[in-house]
């Protein structure tokens, strides 16, 4: 096996330093980008040494822009770039913005969502920091940060909080092991892969269907399905303390 190609200027003429002149990420948060597959690995020269090109920059500016104008989380970005990267077909892609345009406006995050202060919300709903900083790094909201250093959440995010305050008071605490990675991680990844199977399906299904009958169909189904969900779940709980008994 050959040694590793070296640089050149044309195509990976950054160091990481160069990436965060750049683009104005630090260094600890590109490499968080790569660990998460957000941002491809550069060319490496060196146990410690990498060059970029300006894919990686475009990337990165890519990856912020998301964070700072749509309040996205890392896990809906990677599915804005995989989108970009071929996971839908152009066709798909164009059935998915023909719904999109005939949704139901409450259906649909607005282009530039209007944020509401972290601070002050902490302080309204008395939720502990820490546990604040562990729902953001579980990618369960996003949050940016102004000119001033003053972090801003999406308004529409909030009931989070408010829900996370009412486990908080049930007795889930943070004493007994219940932090958000443990409490939510089983909920959030149980909806995020069925929520990828369900798109993988309708897409399949639906090739062919206008999009105006696609839009009814989801406006429609959606609160069907979200009732099942709640029921099956009390049906499931139900059935295990029965076959405990």
């Amino acid at each position: 096996m050959g040694a590793a190609a070296k640089p050149t200027p044309t195509d990976h003429p950054y160091r990481m330093r160069d990436l965060c002149d750049r683009t104005g990420v630090p260094r600890q948060a590109i490499h968080f980008y790569i660990q998460q597959g957000l941002l491809p690995e550069g060319r490496k020269t060196g146990r410690n040494m990498a060059y970029y090109g300006d894919p990686h920059v475009e990337r990165i500016l890519l990856i912020r822009r998301l964070q700072q104008e749509r309040f996205l989380p890392l896990r809906a970005i990677r599915a804005v770039i995989s989108g970009e990267s071929g996971a839908f077909t152009p066709a798909q892609q164009r059935l998915i913005g023909e719904v999109k345009e005939r949704l139901d406006k409450s259906l649909v995050r607005a282009e530039s969502a209007e944020g509401v202060s972290v601070k002050e919300l902490l302080l309204r709903t008395g939720m502990d920091r820490q546990d604040f900083d562990e729902m953001v790094s579980s990618g369960l909201f996003a949050t940016r940060q102004d000119e001033h250093g003053r972090f801003f959440m999406r308004v529409d995010d909030i009931w989070m909080l408010e829900l996370w305050t009412e486990v908080r008071a049930a007795g889930f605490t943070r004493e007994l092991g219940f932090t958000p990675a443990v409490a939510l991680s089983i909920h959030e990844k149980a909806i995020s892969g069925m929520f990828e199977r369900e798109t993988s399906v309708l897409l399949d299904l639906l090739q062919g269907t206008p999009a105006s009958e696609i839009a009814k169909m989801v406006e429609l189904g959606l609160p069907i399905i979200h009732r099942f969900m709640v029921r099956y779940h009390e049906t499931k709980v139900r059935d295990f303390f029965a076959a405990m008994g």
